[in-house]
This record gives C-alpha cells, structure tokens and sequence, in this order.
C-alpha cells in the first residue's frame, strides 16, 4: 500500500509545499505530490517529535479526537529535506474533527481507498466513561454472595410431632377408660347401655358424612333405632337375637327410604345396610363377650390387647418408622410399627390369658395378641379408606385430640369378633 493512500492524522496531516497551491486554504490531502513520489519507502521509528507545530500535535494529546488511520509522522520529501507543515488555522479545522473533503479534480482529492469515518467517541472515551467488564468477570460477579459476618449456628433439625393434642388426648382416654371400666364391673346393664349410646353417635358420624362429602342419604333414624335393638339383643338372646336384629334392621331401612323420591334408592339404602353391619353389628360381639361368667374379664382383655396394640404401633412407629405400611391408604403408618403393635400386643395377651382367664395358658395369650394386632391394623386402614374417599382426616371432633366416636372405634369394632371367637375357642363360651 502507498503511504499516499493513508489518511492523514486531524490535526497534524501533511499539507503540500506553498507554491502548490493557496496556503491554508487547501483541504487536507496525500503527504506528497502525485508527481514528485514514484514509491513509498519504510518509515523510521522516531522515539520522539521534539518541536511539535502549532497546528498539530502529539500522540497523546490527541486521545480525545476521532483519529483516521496514517502514518504516525510526517514524512520526508524526495530530497530529503523535511518539509514544515504550515498551520491551519484553528477556526478551519476545529479540534477532534475532520475538514470535509471538496469535490472536483484536484491534486488535493482524497486517494482510492480513503474513506470517511463517522464521528463516533473512540474507544479511549468510551473506556473512560464506562470501564468495560468481560462476560466472564460479569457472570462471575452475579455467582458472588455477601459473605457473612459472622458464622450462623446450623438450624436445629426439626422435632417429630404427634399431629394431635397429645395432653388432650390423654385425658380423654383416662376419662373414657374410667367410665368403661366402672359400668364394667359395677352393672353389666349400664356398660351395655354405653355401647349402644357409642353406636348410636357413631352411626350419626358416619351418615352426616356421608350426605356432606357423598350427597347419600342414609336414613339415620331406623338405624340408631336398629342399632341400639342389636346390642341390647345380642346381650339377650346371643348371636341368634343379634342377627334378627341385623335383618329387622336393614328391612326398616329399605322401607323408610321409600318414603322419599326414588333418585338414588339404591345408593341410599346400600350406604345405611352397610353402616348398619360396620357399627351395630360388629358392637354386638363386645355385649356376646359380656355374656359369659368372666364377661367383665374377657371385655376388659379385649379393650386392653387393642389399646396396647395400637400404642405400641404409635410408639414405635413414631421413634423408629421409616418404611411406609400402605402409602395410598395411610401414610403414616410404618411396617417397624406394625412390628411393634405385634410384639406389644403379644406381650399383653400372654399376661391377660395368663391371669385374667379362667383356664387360659400364656401361649394363647401370644396367639391372641397376634390375632389383635393383625385385625386392629387392618380396621384402622379401612376406616382410612373411608375417610380418604370422603376426603376427611377425622370422623368428628367430638373427642378433643381423637376426633370423633369412630375415629376411636376403627380399630375396636373388627376386632370385637376376632376376639370373641378365639376366647369361645381357647376357654369356651363360658
């Protein structure tokens, strides 16, 4: 490339010889005369201008203009002689500027290849007002936090909780423990009572939910009515009054429900029979137990053997629970209080049989608390289901810290006949 094809620098390019034309009037041009250059030669490194031209100067005095590209220095002639650069002017070519180029032919016409640049602030401006930050240092700024001033304790993991009123729990139970125990031993009469009061409030639980969560309408008033008749016949007549019972029952059921309009008969009627054998009937095998000679005993072995059963699952489960029993139906239960419901009722059963009984062996007892564990299990999963289907947690909140009656009954009323039974078979019906 020719040196004449370069711009020259604002402010200090190279103006021709006087008597090449008018001085201080041309326009800024090539460094040399068309004529007088026939090639272009490396130029020397001068380490420094000593006398720098009014009209110009030095490299870095010249930060703040817009700079074309060029030669850094002015050139020598073809003698050898250094040509002086007239000054320019300042109200000709104002400072950081670049002086327009006419238009015509003339030797002072801006070569092939010169191009105008736009006057935008070059980057030593831009570098000043804005300090430029690399992506990388940006990204790596955004990841800082603020370190803290101080090291923060670690947090306290969290406590297990029971879910309920623990304290309130525990009085309830106390308190339906003593009345239970006192119409136990004290009347018969009067703790058959209480079951038929325990059915009648659980029946009434169970189909206000349903109508609230289901829309179905069992009829309430045959089934308490027919509930309570099939305690009191079960404690009378045995097991032959309590399906009579269980039958006159369901039959007033389907006629009670006639009375209304037959849009949901069938699901109706099939909620209230269901009821009728899930409460009143299986209760009926705690007033069979009371029947025999040691009735209060054998009563008092079952209520001991669930309760037992279903504290040991909660206190083990709670503690050492970490594999879920049923997820889908419960989750809080855990197969490490499974275990513990059957080493506990195990336990209990062996010490009932063994001094509560008349004729019972201690290995029964283990039989027994195994039986107890298993059945009260899985009666507190299906009162799960129930509730999951309705889409409740309690039954009722009759009972502060247990919910409802049937929230307290899951768990009894499938046991009730497993018991029964296994003592008429180990000791007899007495």
């Amino acid at each position: 490339m020719n040196d004449s094809s370069w711009g020259a620098p604002t402010g200090a390019g190279y103006w021709g010889p006087p008597h090449q034309g008018p001085s201080g009037a041309s326009p800024a041009g090539p460094a040399y005369e068309q004529h007088a250059v026939e090639e272009t030669r490396p130029m020397p490194v001068v380490p420094e201008m000593p006398d720098v031209p009014a009209g110009g100067r030095d490299q870095d005095d010249d930060r703040g203009a817009a700079r074309p590209s060029g030669p850094l220095f002015r050139d020598e002639s073809p003698g050898g002689t250094q040509h002086e650069q007239p000054q320019r002017p300042q109200h000709e070519q104002p400072q950081g500027t670049r002086h327009e180029q006419p238009h015509g032919n003339s030797p002072y016409d801006q070569p092939r290849g010169e191009q105008h640049e736009p006057q935008h602030p070059t980057q030593h401006q831009t570098h000043r007002q804005t300090p430029y930050v690399t992506p990388h240092e940006a990204q790596h700024e955004s990841r800082q936090e603020p370190m803290p001033s101080a090291a923060q304790p670690a947090p306290a993991p969290p406590k297990k909780s029971a879910g309920r009123d623990l304290g309130a729990a525990i009085g309830v139970g106390v308190g339906l423990g003593a009345v239970i125990v006192a119409s136990l031993f004290i009347v018969k009469a009067v703790f058959i009572g209480v079951i038929a009061v325990a059915v009648v409030v659980g029946l009434w639980e169970l189909t206000s939910r349903l109508e609230e969560r289901k829309g179905i309408k069992a009829p309430l008033v045959p089934l308490a009515i027919g509930g309570a008749a099939m305690v009191v016949a079960g404690y009378v007549r045995g097991t032959e009054g309590a399906w009579v019972a269980m039958a006159l029952t369901a039959l007033a059921v389907l006629v009670w429900r006639m009375t209304e309009p037959p849009e949901g008969y069938l699901r109706d009627v099939t909620a209230a029979v269901f009821a009728a054998f899930y409460v009143p009937f299986l209760a009926t095998f705690v007033a069979l137990m009371l029947t025999a000679d040691d009735g209060p005993q054998r009563v008092l072995t079952f209520l001991l053997l669930t309760v037992v059963s279903d504290t040991g699952a909660y206190a083990i489960g709670w503690r050492f629970g970490k594999h879920k029993l049923a997820p889908r139906i419960s989750p809080g239960k855990t197969r490490e209080g499974l275990v513990g419901a059957v080493t506990f009722a195990m336990a209990a059963g062996a010490l009932c049989m063994q001094f509560l009984i008349d004729d019972g062996a201690w290995w029964q007892g283990l039989l027994l608390g195994l039986a107890v564990a298993a059945s009260a299990t899985l009666g507190d999963l299906g009162e799960s289901m129930i509730k999951r289907d309705l889409g409740i947690k309690d039954m009722g909140t009759l009972l502060p810290g247990h919910g409802g009656i049937m929230d307290r009954l899951d768990s009894l009323l499938p046991t009730a006949p497993v018991v029964w039974l296994l003592l008429v078979i180990f000791v007899g019906a007495g």
